[in-house]
């Protein structure tokens, strides 16, 4: 669809979303890849976290960094990774969303590696990899170290994101709407800024209250099924524009 067919459906009314969702902290219980460092890294690791935080590097320096100062058997690390758990609604999220045709992207600057073993235990991974459906960080095993990539980096990222949420979003997102986000993390801050319908908690609640961002605060995936359901539901002469009206 060229830009002037987006442009007419915008303006007719067409209504077809697309939900990208953050993983780490997410989709997961617990983020993930901090449970790694917390465990099996240098406590360094902390000092470079604070610099991300601060806005001193962005999330790829950040982990390359980090990652750098793990040191652990695979043995270690499948346990701290097979000791998450995931929202036990997320599963029943997948299988909604496949029955109502809705395309579902897991954006992350976590790492493949992770992510493909916890939805696999799930029975999920098959929907999944990276590069389609699936966009992280790469991540090998060699011995007690671990070889971070990044294939989703984009060069044009003035935030320098291990993962240009934003980028892959305005990519996939075009000819459908509205653009769903679900997150939690101040990862997801540039997602946001390119999403329509937004489900929040915990630092992005907090970042999208702050900065006068409307969204949808959430708990589960049980909440975000049960906003997408009210999108879905038929309404006379709708019309999705920005920034999508708040779900009642």
């Amino acid at each position: 669809m060229n830009n002037r067919s987006q442009a007419r459906a915008a303006t007719e009314g067409a209504f077809a979303p697309a939900v990208f969702c953050d993983f780490d902290g997410t989709i997961t219980e617990l983020d993930v890849t901090d449970q790694i460092l917390t465990q099996l890294a240098h406590p360094s690791w902390r000092d470079i976290e604070r610099e991300w935080a601060l806005g001193m590097i962005g999330s790829r320096e950040c982990l390359e960094r980090q990652i750098a100062l793990v040191d652990a058997p695979v043995e270690e690390l499948h346990a701290v990774i097979d000791s998450i758990t995931l929202d036990p609604h997320f599963g029943d999220f997948c299988r909604f969303v496949r029955r109502q045709r809705i395309p579902l992207y897991i954006l992350s600057d976590g790492f493949d590696y992770v992510i493909r073993r916890l939805l696999k235990r799930a029975g999920l991974a098959a929907h999944f990899r990276n590069g389609s459906h699936l966009f992280a960080s790469a991540l090998r095993v060699e011995g007690r170290r671990l070889l971070p990539s990044f294939p989703h980096a984009a060069e044009s990222c003035e935030h320098g994101c291990a993962t240009c949420k934003a980028a892959i979003i305005r990519r996939l997102s075009r000819g459908r709407q509205p653009v769903v986000f679900v997150g939690d993390g101040m990862s997801d801050r540039f997602a946001v800024e390119v999403a329509g319908v937004i489900f929040a908690k915990r630092q992005l609640l907090a970042h999208c209250r702050e900065n006068g961002i409307a969204c949808h605060p959430f708990e589960t995936f049980q909440d975000v099924q049960t906003g997408l359901e009210k999108l879905l539901a038929p309404a006379p002469a709708r019309r999705y524009r920005q920034p999508v009206p708040a779900l009642s």
